[in-house]
């Protein structure tokens, strides 16, 4: 995998974490992990969606209660305070749900004093990623790399300046969508997130000689 080889001298080292963002990054971040014998979890965002056109993000809103928003597109789409209140209670109450799915209810891996990879499939407008980015500034980290298969030039550039290593395999010019770039890109479900954090946590535990 492209990516993994750009991220190999993070490779067996013990304080690195690899955090994906479900559901289309938990794939990426399984491969990451696997070729840095790291352990694997994920971060949940959910994108505040435009009214009448949810895959454009007006923003975003973490688990651990970051919000950011884009405020170009609030102001293009006129969208109403009341509008982004409702949405933020909606997504917050499936950020609970998919956090018990994912994790039992538990919470995030331990992060303090880590080098945190934050991981996806690929960014578009970055509404997603910059909660993220939000989020994990305000933990005690020794590192916070981001690292994607794609992202178009100018969202690749707002990324690179707000965190401490930008690793891309392409940012090409002509964009369009995350989905252009893949050969499939169907939706990954819930199940196959479990499933991938499962093997994930067995294959570190294994390396890390936790099982016999």
């Amino acid at each position: 995998m492209l990516l993994a080889e750009q991220l190999i001298h993070y490779g067996s080292r013990e304080n690195v974490v690899v955090l994906a963002l479900p559901r289309g990054g938990v794939p990426v971040g399984y491969e990451v992990a696997g070729a840095l014998r790291s352990p694997l979890d994920v971060l949940i965002i959910r994108k505040i969606g435009c009214p009448g056109n949810p895959e454009l993000a007006a923003g975003a809103v973490s688990e651990t209660g970051v919000e950011v928003y884009n405020e170009d597109v609030l102001a293009m789409y006129r969208i109403p305070r009341e509008y982004l209140v409702t949405e933020v209670k909606r997504q917050r109450e499936e950020i609970a749900r998919r956090a018990v799915r994912y994790r039992s209810g538990k919470g995030l891996i331990a992060l303090t004093g880590k080098i945190v990879i934050l991981v996806d499939d690929g960014v578009a407008t970055g509404a997603t990623m910059n909660a993220s980015i939000a989020t994990l500034r305000e933990e005690p980290l020794q590192k916070l790399v981001v690292a994607l298969p794609v992202a178009p030039p100018s969202t690749a550039e707002e990324i690179r300046r707000t965190v401490d290593e930008w690793i891309c395999v392409q940012t090409p010019e002509r964009f369009g969508a995350v989905g252009n770039f893949y050969a499939d890109f169907s939706q990954v479900s819930d199940e196959e997130v479990i499933r991938l954090l499962r093997e994930a946590d067995r294959n570190y535990r294994e390396t890390a000689g936790d099982l016999p």
